[in-house]
C-alpha cells in the first residue's frame, strides 16, 4: 500500500526571485515564498510588488510581514563565495539556478507544492538541472516580468530586504557606507576601499567579475 505523503499537496505556488545581481558591492541574494491559493490578493492589499518599485524602508517593512505570514526560503552568497563559484562556474546564470534552485528545495521540505515561478534570466534547463530529488517533480514557470506575480514580488521583497541589512553590515567592516549599483560613485568607493587596505582586499566586498573592477584600477 502506497504511504501518504509527509505533507498532503497544497493549492498555490512557490515565487523566487534575486537581488544584488546588478549590484557591484554586496552579496546576491536569492529568495523563494510560498504563497497559498486565495493569498494573491492579500499580498496586493498590503502592497507587495517588484522591490525596484518599492523603497528600502518599505522594502523592510513588507519583508518582515512576509517573513511572519508565508513559508519562505533565502539564500544569500557574500562577495568571497560569489567569487568563487563566479570563478568556477564562468556563468551568472548558472550561478542564479543553483541560488533559485536551492531556495525552491528549502520550502519544498516544508511544504508539497507543484508550480514555481521564477524570472526569465536563461536557459530553464539550468535550474531544472540544479534541482534535487525533490525539486524534480515541480512544474517551473519562467517568464519576464515574473514580478507580476504575487509570490515572486514577495520573494523580491526579501530578497532585497537582506541584501540591503547585508550591504550594510558589510560597509561598516570597510567603515563606510558602501553604495548601491555600479556607478561612477561606486567606483570611487572602490577605489577608496583599495586606496586604505591594498587591492587584495576588494574580493571581501565586491563582485571582481564585473567591469567595475576594470574602472576602479584605472583611479588608483
Amino acid at each position: 500500500m502506497e504511504q501518504s505523503p509527509l505533507f498532503p499537496p497544497q493549492k498555490g505556488h512557490i515565487g523566487t526571485d534575486e537581488s544584488g545581481k546588478g549590484d557591484y558591492f554586496g552579496p546576491l541574494v536569492v529568495a523563494g515564498v510560498f504563497v497559498p491559493e486565495g493569498q494573491e490578493e492579500v499580498l496586493r492589499e498590503l502592497g507587495v510588488r517588484d522591490s525596484k518599485k518599492t523603497s528600502d524602508g518599505r522594502v523592510r517593512e513588507l519583508s518582515e510581514v512576509i517573513r511572519k505570514s508565508y513559508k519562505h526560503a533565502v539564500v544569500a552568497i557574500g562577495p568571497e563565495r560569489y567569487n568563487e563559484l563566479y570563478e568556477r562556474l564562468r556563468n551568472l546564470n548558472r550561478l542564479l539556478a543553483w541560488g533559485h534552485a536551492r531556495v525552491i528545495e528549502n520550502i519544498l521540505a516544508e511544504v508539497d507544492c507543484r508550480v514555481a515561478i521564477t524570472d526569465q534570466f536563461g536557459d530553464k534547463s539550468f535550474v531544472l538541472n540544479a534541482l534535487m530529488k525533490k525539486g524534480k517533480s515541480i512544474e517551473l514557470v519562467q517568464r519576464p516580468r515574473a514580478e507580476e506575480d504575487a509570490a515572486v514580488a514577495a520573494a523580491s521583497l526579501l530578497a532585497r530586504a537582506e541584501f540591503l541589512k547585508r550591504l550594510h553590515f558589510l560597509g561598516q567592516e570597510a567603515g563606510f557606507d558602501l553604495p548601491k549599483g555600479a556607478s561612477a560613485m561606486v567606483e570611487e568607493a572602490a577605489a577608496d576601499l583599495v586606496r586604505r587596505h591594498g587591492r587584495e582586499i576588494l574580493p571581501k566586498y565586491a563582485k571582481m567579475h564585473f567591469k567595475t573592477t576594470g574602472k576602479v584600477m584605472a583611479l588608483i
